[in-house]
């Protein structure tokens, strides 16, 4: 796997990728030097970006200004990926901007509720958040749940702000300035 880092309006982002696509992002939030430690862990180098992974990081950057952005059609590499994380992200990848969806919806979709903690499961260990993307997976009561980015759900909870999603409110109640 090639990698490599970049800057948005976000922060440092870092990037790998293979032959077959998408392999690993890592969002903002970390420093320098443990941002490098974990994008290069195994067998990495950096690499100068391919056509795609440029118009990629195009597309991230326009993203970290707010822009809605549909990464769907990113080739992606998930090799070793286990088959129920694959099966997940799958879906998750049809849950557009500004949208969001519940753990448990996931889970029934994947074929039974009782596999919700399997689908955290499978959101935490997201090699590619964002483009797979986990921070629009709510706990059924409407709050952020978990996020292993750094930050943790406040950084969850700020990127759904940048797609319009209110988080916090429960549903129909309304929220007043006083």
């Amino acid at each position: 796997m090639e990698t490599t880092t970049f800057d948005t309006a976000l922060g440092r982002f870092g990037i790998g990728w293979t032959d077959k696509g998408l392999a690993r992002l890592l969002l903002p939030g970390d420093d320098e030097t443990v941002l490098l430690e974990r994008l290069n862990r195994g067998t990495t180098q950096p690499g100068e970006p391919t056509r795609m992974i440029s118009a990629l990081m195009n597309s991230i950057e326009d993203y970290a200004e707010g822009e809605a952005v549909d990464f769907a059609d990113v080739p992606l590499d998930l090799a070793g990926v286990p088959d129920f994380h694959s099966r997940a992200y799958d879906l998750l990848i049809k849950i557009g901007w500004g949208q969001t969806v519940t753990y448990g919806d996931l889970a029934r979709q994947l074929g039974d509720i009782g596999l919700s903690r399997a689908v955290g499961q499978a959101m935490g260990a997201n090699p590619i958040p964002l483009v797979i993307p986990c921070h629009r997976v709510l706990a059924s009561d409407g709050k952020p749940g978990g996020f292993s980015a750094p930050g943790g759900t406040a950084t969850k909870v700020k990127m759904l702000a940048l797609e319009g999603v209110s988080i916090g409110t429960p549903a129909g109640q309304m929220t007043f300035g006083f």
